[in-house]
């Protein structure tokens, strides 16, 4: 059975994960959540319970986000994918 449900951003981009999706993936207060484009031009993405390689992952490489992509060139040359 699908479950489909609808929250709205907030002024500092943040979302409630609405309770009947909290319920399917088993999210308690605290949890991770981990986001994954499939298909950036339908605007789709999948959400669910971060994993421990998830969040050790995004810890991996933060650092080392914030120094690349950032040229407009960079938002020119990659802006359809």
């Amino acid at each position: 059975m699908q479950t489909q449900a609808v929250s709205k951003l907030t002024s500092k981009c943040q979302a409630t994960v609405p309770e009947p999706i909290r319920k399917v993936l088993g999210l308690e207060p605290g949890d991770s959540v981990a986001f994954v484009v499939v298909s950036a031009k339908k605007g789709e993405v999948l959400v669910r319970k971060a994993t421990r390689i998830d969040i050790e992952f995004a810890r991996a490489i933060e650092g080392t986000l914030a120094t690349e992509w950032l040229s407009k060139h960079d938002d020119r040359a990659y802006r359809d994918l």
